[in-house]
Order: structure tokens, then sequence, then C-alpha cells
């Protein structure tokens, strides 16, 4: 390559990565993967139900997690308890499961995330958190 088309071309990119890096509009969502400690000793707060095979941790220390499952729960969204299968180390992340009505559910993704979940209108046990027990 000519090194006189060289320097301009490196020139130009080196002042287009900036522009098209502050063209991001918003921070973006946590992807690794993440665990509540000592979940089996009362490290989990609360949780919350979404729809589409989702549920929403907090722990003790007011920070969200979203779990994603390996497979449909169905009775999910009806459910005032779940339980929590945590690791042998009793800590809350994506080896875990949780069960429903005595069905246990593997947990497939656990992640961070950067505040409380969405509310969802036809999920009324979301709106009490008190109404909710963990086994």
């Amino acid at each position: 390559m000519n090194r006189k088309l060289f320097a301009p071309l490196a020139i130009a990119l080196a002042l287009a990565v900036p522009f098209v890096a502050a063209a991001d509009t918003g921070p973006a969502p946590r992807t690794a993967e993440a665990s509540i400690p000592f979940a089996n000793h009362g490290g989990v707060y609360t949780w919350e139900v979404e729809s589409g095979g989702a549920i929403w941790f907090q722990d003790n220390h007011k920070h969200w997690y979203r779990a994603t499952l390996m497979g449909s729960a169905f009775d999910l969204p009806f459910a005032e308890a779940i339980g929590i299968d945590t690791r042998p180390g009793g800590s809350l992340d994506r080896w875990g499961a949780i069960i429903v009505k005595g069905r246990r559910y593997q947990i497939a993704t656990f992640i961070a995330m950067p505040g409380p979940p969405p509310k969802f209108a036809h999920n009324k046990a979301a709106a009490d958190p008190s109404a909710k027990h963990l086994h």
C-alpha cells in the first residue's frame, strides 16, 4: 500500500472512533454472570416474577439480579413462595435452581441488573413483596 495514502486513512479512522463510541445512547446492560452469596442463609431479600420465564432477585444490599429459567415454570406467576436450591457453597447463581410447588426449575442465566425490574400489571403478587416468602 502506498504510504502517502495510508497516513490520511489511519488519521481518519482514529478520528472516527470517538464519534462512533459517542453515538451510544445509554449504559450497556450488565451481562457478566453474577451470584448472591449466602442465599441459603437469608442473602435474598425479595423476588419478582417477569413474564417469559424469568425471575428477579434482590439481595440484602438492595442489588437486583435477573435469572432466566431453562424451562417454562407455569406456576411461577401464581406462587406466593418459592424455594432456592443453591450450590454447595450457598450462593445463588446460574448453577442453582428454584423450586415452585414441588417442581425444580434450573437457572439458565443469572446476571446483575442496574435497577429494579419493571412492574408488570398481570403480576399482582409483585405489588406486595410482603406476600412472598422463601422456603
